[in-house]
């Protein structure tokens, strides 16, 4: 059976090790940091070079029955010159990553936005409460945003799609990356899935016509302190809980000279 689960948040153009907490709400810890691309030389942490970003994500809480609420939605900013080029990407129809259509296999060549992450979660099976690993394959979207495929196969067969979209963000920052994430019910009645682990990274390249296209690249310039970035990571407000978002501005460390 095909039922909804998490995707994620989407990329953190940064590098960086944050907590965030606020009262009645989740501990989110994210461990993030700017990589090469494989196959591609001079990419990686240098100012104005394409790159890609990997990202850890944990999340505690015992807010939801015992776990953290279910995590609806993720906004990042990204620093102020950070260059995202989606143009020239192939893209994977979603209609491609539907319960009916043929599955992530069929999606075109170079439109994986980088290679299989994972997701840990917690998922009512029966009247238990037990974890759920899932791998995480993100692709690039028309539009030029991205899509995020989840599945998981034990204790039960979950599939999702999580969309996410780039708007422009003024002041410290270039975009505001925003990703709608579903609630899961696995069991009737039961309450929903809870997040507690992500990890993912994101970024690629393409030869065409002989130039390199990278999807995104390092700002040129960085300023002192290191790069704003910003994290919004909402959480339903299910089970007698108040909707929360935790918010986490960060300073990501310039790149080495």
């Amino acid at each position: 059976m095909r039922r909804v689960l998490v995707g994620f948040l989407a990329p953190l153009a940064a590098a960086a090790l944050c907590t965030a907490s606020a009262s009645g709400a989740p501990t989110v810890t994210i461990q993030a940091k700017i990589v090469p691309i494989a196959g591609f030389p001079g990419t990686g942490d240098k100012l104005g070079a394409g790159a890609a970003v990997e990202s850890q994500v944990r999340i505690t809480g015992s807010e939801y029955g015992g776990f953290p609420p279910p995590l609806i939605g993720v906004d990042v900013f990204l620093p102020k010159g950070t260059v995202l080029h989606p143009s020239g990407f192939p893209t994977c129809p979603l209609a491609t990553l539907e319960p009916t259509g043929p599955g992530p296999k069929d999606c075109p060549a170079g439109s994986a936005a980088g290679p299989v992450g994972h997701v840990l979660g917690e998922v009512a099976f029966g009247t238990k409460i037990v974890p759920e690993e899932a791998t995480l394959e993100s692709f690039y979207a028309a539009g030029g945003g991205l899509e995020f495929f989840t599945y998981g196969h034990s204790p039960t067969v979950i599939e999702v799609i999580s969309s996410a979209h780039y708007v422009n963000a003024g002041g410290l920052f270039s975009h505001e990356l925003i990703a709608e994430v579903p609630l899961v019910e696995t069991v009737p009645g039961a309450q929903d899935a809870s997040v507690t682990s992500i990890s993912v990274k994101v970024g690629s390249a393409i030869r065409q016509n002989g130039r390199t296209i990278y999807y995104g690249r390092v700002p040129k310039s960085c300023p002192t302190g290191g790069f704003p970035a910003r994290a919004e990571l909402k959480f339903a407000g299910l089970g007698g809980l108040n909707p929360v978002t935790v918010t986490k501005n960060i300073k990501v460390p310039c790149p080495p000279r």
